[in-house]
């Protein structure tokens, strides 16, 4: 059972768990991705949010449905590599926004980055 943020539709909120899972590797390009059903089931959703997360997918061309055989991950790396740069970005802009509301410049911003990386990077 998954917690979900009041403040994100539930099937958004899935749609970017199987995303970082397909940029991260852990899901395939080609891989069968689990039936409506079993997804609910293991989501603690109902299955109609989980229909509407795979047809949200198949909209961003993550994922292509095969009748009736199941869901697949998308195999053009193409859109996986996009996927990957458009989640960077949106992390980066989140980051960037965070960072603005508590005050900091640009300068301050790259260098604490430089400095985390940098300590980070030794572990």
């Amino acid at each position: 059972m998954e917690d979900f943020q009041a403040s994100k539709p539930i099937y958004m909120q899935i749609v970017d768990k199987i995303s970082h899972q397909i940029v991260r590797g852990e899901l395939k390009p080609g891989e069968k991705l689990p039936s409506v059903r079993e997804m609910a089931i293991k989501s603690g959703v109902n299955p109609n949010t989980i229909q509407r997360t795979y047809s949200e997918m198949e909209r961003m061309e993550i994922v292509e449905s095969r009748r009736g055989q199941g869901t697949f991950v998308t195999e053009a790396n193409e859109i996986i590599v996009d996927l990957k740069e458009k989640l960077q970005m949106d992390m980066i802009a989140a980051f960037v926004h965070n960072m603005k509301e508590l005050g900091f410049s640009q300068d301050e911003m790259l260098q604490g980055l430089q400095n985390y990386i940098e300590r980070e990077g030794e572990k």
